[in-house]
């Protein structure tokens, strides 16, 4: 009887509305991004997030941020998220399965892991030198692109 009774916390109608739902958009994920791609994908979006988490702190601190600033990285982010999307896509026409796909979002994570390390950098979090010497072409680029934003 206990059992049942804790199954009216299972059984809402919110529940139902989300099961319904991820029952809907789950397809549409496996055939776009591929089955048996979750982890990669969470990593791109970790990364992603990330980038957005450091790329604030950095802007806060060297006063370049903006609302508008901010609105502009949304186009981006779908650009991002979506391309991986597409080369699975193409992988599927051209029959190289996972190839570009692969490729893409490797590329992808790579170029987003050296954005958030240099928004960390100007941000002032702790980072090592090594790992800053690997991307000290990307700080050099924002810190330029945030010193061209000051001057306007």
């Amino acid at each position: 009887m206990k059992f049942l009774q804790s199954l009216d916390n299972v059984a809402t109608p919110a529940n139902g509305w989300a099961a319904t739902i991820g029952a809907m958009v789950a397809p549409w994920f496996q055939y776009l991004y591929g089955s048996n791609r979750q982890d990669i994908l969470v990593v791109l979006l970790f990364m992603i997030a990330l980038d957005w988490v450091t790329g604030i702190h950095a802007a806060k601190k060297d006063k370049t941020y903006s609302s508008e600033y901010g609105l502009g990285r949304i186009p981006r982010t779908l650009f991002l998220v979506t391309l991986p999307a597409l080369a699975n896509l193409l992988d599927r026409v051209m029959g190289t399965p996972g190839f570009l796909f692969f490729g893409v979002t490797f590329g992808l994570i790579y170029h987003t892991w050296t954005s958030l390390t240099a928004n960390a950098h100007r941000a002032g979090w702790p980072i090592p030198k090594s790992i800053v010497s690997l991307v000290g072409s990307e700080i050099k680029a924002k810190a330029e692109r945030a010193a061209r934003k000051e001057t306007k």
